[in-house]
């Protein structure tokens, strides 16, 4: 650690556990740590120990209770050199005199540097920066105290110096306000300096420089901040045209409509636009005291064409909190505080061509209380206007970015099937992970832990990980379309399933070594766009194969290998490969010749064998370049006539 405080995490129950800190606990003379013991206590010198408990999971906090501020003269009680504390402490968690886990840190952490004095509130001065500099040391901004990176800081120590010596400020910020210019005549810094320079340099002090314009006179404008709010009309009297696959939603006071999504990193953004025909299904987890309320439902919303429609809501009790509520505290009935949240949202949106004609809302209400998290779903749905009980008549077949994938099992009596993900959640265990479809166009990539004994058999575990992998994947066809009919076998194509690669490597009868684990399950899928639906592609799954990835398991042994239990992550990736509807047309005689002449696919280029001659040659003057190209012409002619016989006849004559 760097710092004065530092967190971790104990994973487990925390009752009845003592937690306690040893300062140094490695020997002076061998350096080897000392044998732990569960008797001490949460101080340790200048240390504090914090733990802050919680369902099978406790913060624990590390804190320095000392000051880290340099020494002044005849001062106590505070750092006498920049680095002021190089410590070894030890975490321990124990029940009775049971030792559950350790944490070893090594303290390292310099002087605090920053300036702590008073503030004058004196106004500065300031010059005319057009005639003079505003400053001998602009990076200096802080009085009274070093500024790191700042190396012409005069109040800076050697040894702070020291610290960044190799990271000082470069230009003007740095120190360098009178920079030599190239007109000066006493300046080496240009590089290539015509033979005309000394007659027409400047001869001239510093002080005249023309760095001093680059200044400004100290006028104050008003940044322009970028407004969320996005104009309704690219320009005054023209119509909303309607919305395009992927536009932002707009509402009546201009803005983005949002409802909470998931990001690229996994978090859930609460202020996300809806894009116009993309659907999705996302859970934010959030507990009652970093609940937030979304975008009310009053809020009207353009239809494409500068009208506006109102919001249908609908709202609904809970009845099984099971579904939401993923974690509870056990607190005493009179200390609890609950509110009514929202638990879900459903929207659909009901559109025609490029417009929107109506918005039902439906919205789940419920009661959190505190110590609970609730997982929070939200849906958006795009329903065609020419739709019947809620089922779209698909007036694109083809499958639309976003949209879960269509699996059939069409060997069983049921042909429905799925083709899933995992989403874990908590400790990341294949036992509580649930799963999540495959989205057409969205390469995924999902995983979990699966616990493993240090006397496991290695074919079961294999055939335990297999099992694990072929739960996600029930279906034997996935279909070529969205609107694929379950009874028209052209619809579907075929899964293509891989077997594992098999080494044959023996382990000899050894414990906690398995080869040849089938740990990795990928998904490729391949589709192509065949064509488009009043300007939406229209694309189409052409073939799908199912393989695996096999590793070799050993068992991991802990601090003392007091565990028995290891863990093995598996995982699943699908990927989404686009190619060409049609196959390429086949390579002409007359490219093949052509190709030849190509100077970006050949590293010899013909047409460029006399490129010095042309005006597309830089690396001297055109006419130097002109000049030795007649020379070498005149000696290729020479030559030439030399060789020629009349001419050996000509000269012996």
């Amino acid at each position: 650690m760097s710092g004065p405080r530092v967190n971790s995490f104990f994973l487990g129950n925390s009752s009845g556990v003592n937690f306690s800190i040893i300062l140094s606990p490695r020997d002076a003379e061998t350096g080897k740590l000392h044998l732990a013991n569960c008797s001490g206590s949460k101080r340790a010198g200048d240390w504090n120990l914090d733990v802050t408990p919680g369902v099978n999971i406790s913060k624990v906090t590390v804190s320095l209770s000392r000051t880290l501020e340099l020494c002044l003269p005849n001062a106590t009680e505070c750092c006498p050199s920049p680095l002021c504390m190089v410590e070894t402490l030890q975490v321990l968690a124990c029940r009775g005199s049971v030792m559950l886990a350790q944490l070893l840190i090594q303290a390292e952490i310099f002087a605090n540097s920053s300036f702590a004095g008073n503030v004058s509130e004196n106004a500065t001065i300031i010059p005319n920066q057009a005639f003079k500099p505003l400053g001998s040391c602009p990076c200096n901004l802080t009085a009274g105290a070093c500024d790191v990176r700042c190396c012409c800081d005069l109040e800076c120590t050697p040894d702070l110096q020291q610290l960044f010596s190799g990271s000082c400020f470069t230009g003007v910020f740095g120190g360098d306000v009178n920079p030599p210019y190239d007109q000066l005549c006493s300046s080496q810094s240009m590089e290539y300096t015509p033979e005309w320079f000394p007659f027409l340099c400047v001869q001239s002090s510093l002080d005249n420089t023309p760095f001093l314009g680059y200044f400004y006179h100290g006028s104050i404008s008003t940044p322009k901040v970028p407004s969320f709010k996005i104009p309704l009309q690219t320009s005054p009297g023209k119509p909303f045209t309607g919305y395009r696959e992927g536009d932002p939603i707009i509402t009546e006071e201009d803005e983005y409509f949002t409802v909470p999504q998931q990001s690229m990193a996994g978090q859930c953004v609460g202020n996300a636009p809806v894009a116009y025909l993309h659907n999705f299904d996302v859970r934010c987890p959030t507990n009652l005291e970093s609940y937030k309320e979304g975008l009310p439902h009053d809020v009207r919303i353009n239809s494409g064409t500068a009208d506006f429609v109102q919001q249908n809501v609908v709202y609904r009790a809970i009845n099984d909190r099971g579904k939401f509520i993923t974690e509870s505290e056990n607190l005493l009935a009179a200390e609890v505080l609950c509110q009514n949240v929202t638990f879900a949202e459903h929207y659909k949106f009901i559109w025609k061509d490029k417009n929107i004609e109506q918005v039902n809302v439906t919205v789940f209400l419920g009661s959190l209380c505190d110590g609970e998290i609730l997982t929070q779903r939200f849906t958006v749905e795009f329903l065609s206007l020419n739709s019947t009980n809620g089922e779209e008549l698909f007036e694109n077949p083809g499958y639309q970015v976003g949209k879960p994938l269509k699996a059939a099992n069409l060997n069983a009596s049921d042909p429905l099937g799925s083709l899933n993900i995992w989403q874990t959640a908590g400790r990341g265990l294949c036992a509580s992970a649930t799963d999540r479809p495959v989205l057409f166009g969205v390469d995924s990539y999902s995983g979990c832990i699966l616990e493993v004994d240090i006397n496991e058999d290695c074919s079961v575990l294999r055939g335990n990980v297999t099992e694990k992998l072929n739960a996600l994947i029930q279906a034997t066809h996935i279909g070529k379309r969205d609107n694929s009919s379950y009874t028209d076998l052209n619809d579907w194509v075929e899964i293509t399933r891989l077997d594992p690669f098999s080494s044959n490597v023996s382990t000899r009868g050894l414990k906690g070594i398995c080869p040849d684990i089938p740990a990795n399950l990928n998904i490729h899928i391949i589709f192509a766009k065949v064509g488009a639906v009043q300007g939406i592609p229209q694309q189409e799954i052409l073939a799908v194969q199912i393989s695996y990835s096999t590793v070799l398991w050993q068992f991991q042994c802990g601090l003392g290998c007091r565990n028995t239990l290891s863990f093995l992550p598996i995982t699943a990736s699908v990927q989404f490969i686009e190619v060409p509807a049609q196959p390429p047309l086949p390579v002409t005689r007359y490219q093949k010749i052509y190709a030849e002449f190509d100077c970006n696919q050949n590293e010899v280029c013909w047409p460029q064998l006399l490129y010095p001659l042309t005006r597309f040659y830089t690396g001297e003057p055109y006419s130097q370049c002109l000049a030795k190209g007649l020379f070498l012409a005149f000696l290729v002619l020479l030559a030439t006539i030399m060789s020629n016989p009349w001419f050996s006849k000509l000269w012996k004559r």
